[in-house]
């Protein structure tokens, strides 16, 4: 008789079943066989928030399959992810499984490898009742807030629409900075900018104005910086002081979910869901081959920047023999993680770190093979020597005003041999400066005064959200992801550019919620939830008490709320265009409803005229001449269609352009990548051309 191990994933299933071997047999539940009930609220707020679970309808012949395993089996393993959720797995699974919590039946792999495996086999341990209670808090909160607040939107706003703890959080934070953007006021401000000639280079070099008389150099307008133009004319450029140093660049730590979420999004152009689909498939095991299933990197879920000793070795040896004994520190190094991580698995890493991105490359998917590499090269490189800089900061006088310059050269690469983080700005910016002496002379080859304006605080993207999320306490590193797919797909939050801007319709339920549930969209209200879960997961508070301190001021304010706009409906504005109604000729407007943005008349309730927003992309179909239209899979994947598209099936990946073919004059589109080429979709004429130049972005996914 086998011993049974159950976990959730079919593929982590495949990995496992083959370092076991025989002796055991491996399933997968695919997810939560239980759950609160989808039709009601599921907990009795009256009796300590005791929940109500019910099994899975379409989980039902699992359970039985299950059931059936347990019976043939000796010992059974619950072997579900190591995280709050996991746990909370497992505890279900051992309820309608008929299995002791309290005896040895838990194992954890924090990563899948034959090591990691066997190492999680050989310490099982009970259900951990503290995490199963952290993340019964977390979903019966997530459930009252819900079902309680999304009905009064529906009452108030209209149906279909919902609220939540961490969700409504993030719509806030973005419509806070877009209020932030609308109210800001530009502020003027000059500079004076120089290129320079010494008597060593025939290159100028640029040097920028620092000071006046003295003084900081603060010109707020034109006639400022004439003056100071006009006061230099005739005026030696001599170099008075030249101070040298090098800097040391240290490199960026291994990757965290947030951290892996931000870089993958900056350098991959990859959306967080995206990226958390690749990585679960990473951590879950690849079919290599020669190898069969392989786990290749360490559990993805992480906020900690913990590195086993192991790992650092390897990643010495490796660094050594590839790049030689000078890219090894003097000592492994070792990254702190932020107070409030949770330190249970390691940061994110390769799980064998000879297994290189390229070795490996034809056995992964475009996607898996880019985060790999990204992950494999960030690990590596954050077990690399310093780089150092050598700089070279140089002060100029002319009159009464001082002119500083600043470069630098590469004294060592370092680990920027491999990887630098997207984010590094370095502040020595011109490359190397020519060779100077103090007192030297310089010749002015141009001098210009340049007008600037202060800019507002740029919008967030999905890194940025991420990364004010992270710091701001609001949500755990599962989250992030469920978090921004939730408000794009609900409509309050819309990608443009890869900006996030807020629709009207996420506007108007944020400033519902301020005037109304404020604690429910304060930052630091969320940040202490976060908080006292995990006081709860560290055994440090009592899971029924934070409920009922939540619940109490909760119900208050939903009660209020309800007399405060009794009888009362809040009207979402909609969006103008100059598009005439064809049957009252009035001017539609956008409207937001379920299934997204759509034309309607103005005139509703008496007109009830709807259309549907067509995107335009300038382009015109190479088989019958129609528009080219941009549209989206139900994917949400970006693609190009022709309008008529009842009649004429064309469709592309590829983008329209507006440039014309230079032989036939026909639509040109531009394939995927920077340098995607340029090329004409008509076969008799074959025309062909290097993107590169192109300056059209290529389109992503948002």
């Amino acid at each position: 008789m086998s011993d049974l191990v159950i976990l959730e994933s079919p593929s982590k299933a495949k990995t496992v079943q083959k370092y076991l071997g025989k002796k055991y047999q491996v399933v997968a539940c695919a997810g939560h066989i239980r759950d609160l009930p989808k039709s009601k609220l599921g907990v009795d707020v009256e009796h300590d928030f005791e929940p109500v679970y019910e099994n899975k309808k379409d989980k039902a012949n699992l359970i039985k399959e299950l059931k059936g395993y347990v019976k043939k089996s000796g010992t059974v393993y619950l072997a579900t992810d190591p995280d709050r959720e996991g746990e909370a797995i497992s505890w279900h699974l051992a309820n309608v499984l008929g299995l002791d919590g309290s005896k040895p039946i838990r194992v954890t792999f924090s990563e899948i490898t034959k090591s990691g495996v066997e190492t999680g086999m050989k310490h099982p341990r009970s259900l951990d009742t503290d995490l199963i209670n952290a993340q019964q808090a977390r979903r019966i909160l997530d459930r009252i807030v819900g079902y309680k607040l999304s009905p009064f939107l529906w009452k108030k706003v209209r149906r279909g629409l919902s609220a939540g703890r961490v969700q409504s959080v993030a719509v806030k934070l973005i419509v806070d900075r877009e209020n932030e953007i609308k109210a800001f006021v530009p502020k003027e401000y000059w500079s004076i900018d120089g290129k320079l000639l010494s008597r060593s280079s025939k290159k100028p070099f640029p040097a920028k104005l620092s000071e006046v008389a003295g003084e900081k150099a603060e010109l707020a307008d034109k006639k400022q910086t004439d003056k100071v133009l006009k006061s230099l004319e005739g005026k030696d450029f001599t170099v008075e002081d030249i101070k040298k140093s090098t800097r040391k660049k240290q490199p960026a730590p291994p990757f965290t979910t947030s951290t892996l979420q931000q870089e993958a999004n900056r350098k991959l152009g990859f959306n967080s869901r995206r990226t958390m689909k690749a990585a679960q498939e990473l951590y879950e095991g690849i079919e290599i081959e020669g190898q069969g299933a392989v786990g290749l990197i360490t559990y993805m879920r992480t906020d900690s920047l913990r590195v086993s000793d192991e790992a650092k070795a390897a990643a010495a040896q490796l660094i050594r023999d590839t790049y030689g004994e000078e890219y090894v520190p003097d000592k492994p190094r070792a990254y702190k993680s932020k107070s409030n991580a949770q330190d249970a698995h390691e940061a994110i890493r390769p799980s064998t770190i000879d297994l290189t991105p390229q070795s490996i490359k034809s056995s992964l998917t475009s996607d898996q093979y880019k985060l790999y590499k990204l992950i494999w090269e960030r690990f590596v490189a954050s077990q690399m020597a310093n780089a150092q800089l050598n700089t070279e900061a140089v002060s100029i006088k002319a009159g009464s005003c001082l002119f500083k310059a600043n470069g630098y050269t590469v004294k060592f690469d370092g680990f920027t041999k491999l990887y630098t983080e997207s984010t590094e700005n370095d502040e020595e910016s011109g490359g190397a400066l020519p060779k100077l002496t103090v007192g030297e002379t310089l010749k002015v080859q141009e001098l210009t005064g340049n007008q600037h304006f202060t800019q507002p605080p740029p919008r967030y993207n999905e890194a940025s959200l991420i990364k004010a999320l992270e710091e701001n306490g609001i949500g755990r590193p599962s989250t992030y992801a469920p978090t921004i797919s939730t408000i794009l797909d609900r409509h309050y939050v819309e990608v443009e550019q890869k900006q996030l801007h807020p629709t009207p319709l996420g506007d108007t339920i944020t400033v519902l919620l301020e005037e109304h549930f404020n604690h429910i969209v304060d930052v630091k209200f969320t940040a202490k939830m976060e908080s006292d879960l995990d006081k709860i997961e560290e055994g440090k508070e009592e899971w029924v008490d934070v409920l009922k301190d939540f619940y109490s001021d909760f119900a208050h304010t939903l009660e209020k709320a309800e007399q405060d706009l009794e009888g009362k409906r809040v009207k979402v504005p909609d969006e103008p265009t100059d598009i005439v109604c064809e049957q009252c000729g009035k001017p539609m407007v956008i409207k937001i409803g379920p299934y997204g943005k759509f034309l309607g008349c103005s005139g509703f309730p008496e007109c009830k005229n709807t259309k549907r927003i067509v995107n335009e992309t300038g382009g015109l179909c190479p088989k019958c001449g129609g528009k080219m239209l941009a549209k989206k899979s139900k994917k949400g994947k970006p693609f190009f269609g022709c309008e008529n598209y009842k009649d004429c099936n064309y469709m592309t990946w590829d983008t329209p352009i507006p440039e014309q073919c230079p032989k036939c004059g026909k639509t040109l589109f531009k394939k995927a990548g920077k340098k995607g080429k340029v090329y004409c979709a008509d076969e008799a004429c074959g025309y062909e051309a290097d993107g590169e130049a192109d300056g059209r972005a290529d389109s992503t996914e948002g």
